[in-house]
């Protein structure tokens, strides 16, 4: 099975959806989701997230017996700024 996630434009309405976070204590990203019992996973980048996402999402869809649909990753990432007070 050839697991492709795509990004935003696509109609999201029939997509298996992943989410996945920046977690800054185990400076990891990890992804679950609801639509794909299971499916937790951690990498250190997110082209490493990706790459495990697309081994391990064909064999929770069997085991679990969930019909492929298009997948959607949608990723998030705190960002802290430090800003100088300006006068």
């Amino acid at each position: 099975m050839d697991i492709k996630l795509r990004g935003l434009g696509a109609d999201m309405s029939d997509m298996l959806l992943i989410k996945a976070f920046w977690d800054e204590e185990a400076e990891v990203w990890v992804a679950t989701s609801q639509d794909i019992p299971g499916l937790v996973a951690e990498a250190s980048t997110q082209e490493e997230l990706t790459s495990k996402l697309q081994n391990i999402i064909p064999e929770l869809l069997e085991l679990n017996n969930v019909q492929y649909r298009p997948i959607h990753l949608v990723t998030e990432q705190n960002l802290h700024v430090e800003v100088a007070n300006v006068a």
